[in-house]
C-alpha cells in the first residue's frame, strides 16, 4: 500500500524536530508555527465551534473541497496554538478516509505524549476527537 500524504506529513514533522536538541528549542518552534497559522474568521469564534475539553479557548470549523476536508483552529494559548498548527499539518486538506486511517503516531515520536501537561494532552486529544468526528460523518 502505498504511502499517504499524512503519513508523510508525519514522517516530514518528525525530521523536522531532529534537529532540536532540547524541549525549549522544541517548545519554541511549536508556538512558532501557531503564529503563522491563517487569520481565524472572528464570526466563528462561538460556542458552536468551540472545542470542549481545553484548558484555553480553541475553535474549529471545516469546509470540504472536491473531497477534501479542509480544517481551520485557533486558540487564544501560544503553544495551544502551535499544537493546533501540527495537527492541521497532518490532518487538513485530506479525504474523510485517509483522516480515519491516520493515527497519531508523530505525538509519540515527538515525545509530545510525555512533554505536554495534562490538560494540553486533554486539549490535543479533545481537537483530534473533533477531527475525526468530521471525518467520520463526511466519510
Amino acid at each position: 500500500m502505498a504511502t499517504s500524504s499524512a503519513e508523510l506529513a508525519q514522517q516530514e514533522l518528525v525530521e523536522e524536530f531532529e534537529i532540536f536538541d532540547n524541549w525549549m528549542d522544541r517548545y519554541q518552534y511549536i508556538i512558532d508555527m501557531g503564529k503563522q497559522l491563517p487569520d481565524f474568521p472572528e464570526e466563528r469564534r462561538t460556542e458552536e465551534f468551540k472545542i470542549q475539553g481545553c484548558q484555553s479557548n480553541v475553535w474549529m470549523w471545516h469546509q470540504e473541497e472536491g473531497d477534501k476536508l479542509i480544517f481551520k483552529a485557533t486558540s487564544d494559548a501560544a503553544i495551544v496554538s502551535g499544537l493546533i498548527a501540527l495537527l492541521l499539518r497532518i490532518y487538513s486538506e485530506r479525504t474523510a478516509d485517509e483522516i480515519m486511517h491516520t493515527e497519531p503516531h508523530f505525538l509519540q515520536e515527538l515525545g509530545l505524549d510525555k512533554h505536554l501537561s495534562p490538560t494540553r494532552s486533554n486539549g490535543l486529544n479533545a481537537m483530534l476527537e473533533r477531527i475525526y468526528q468530521i471525518a467520520k460523518q463526511d466519510s
